[in-house]
């Protein structure tokens, strides 16, 4: 069985990185970049480039508890064109934020 193919986004609370840059080496698609720009306490933070595939590898690696990871159903198109999502949207249509301890 294979893992259905999943598209996704992450919030990053830039006041709450100190810059250790983990989360730049631990994902996968290369979609973190640090910024120029400083925070408040004076580190430079992560920036989220599109592409991201919601695998949480960030929010594993991160100390500081920077990331909100959401997941959202990546749709296949069927044989006749018409696009179908691969797993039923939840009754609240909008991302799933994934529970990550």
């Amino acid at each position: 069985m294979t893992a259905e193919p999943y598209r996704g986004t992450v919030t990053i609370a830039s006041d709450r990185c100190k810059g250790c840059e983990l989360c730049i080496a631990a994902c996968p698609p290369r979609v973190l970049s640090m910024s120029d720009d400083v925070n408040e306490s004076g580190y430079r933070y992560p920036l989220l480039a599109p592409g991201c595939i919601g695998c949480s590898l960030c929010h594993a690696v991160c100390p500081d508890f920077v990331f909100d990871v959401y997941r959202f159903p990546r749709p296949r198109a069927a044989e006749d064109g018409v696009t179908i999502a691969r797993s039923p949207l939840p009754r609240t249509a909008g991302p799933q934020r994934l529970a990550l301890g």
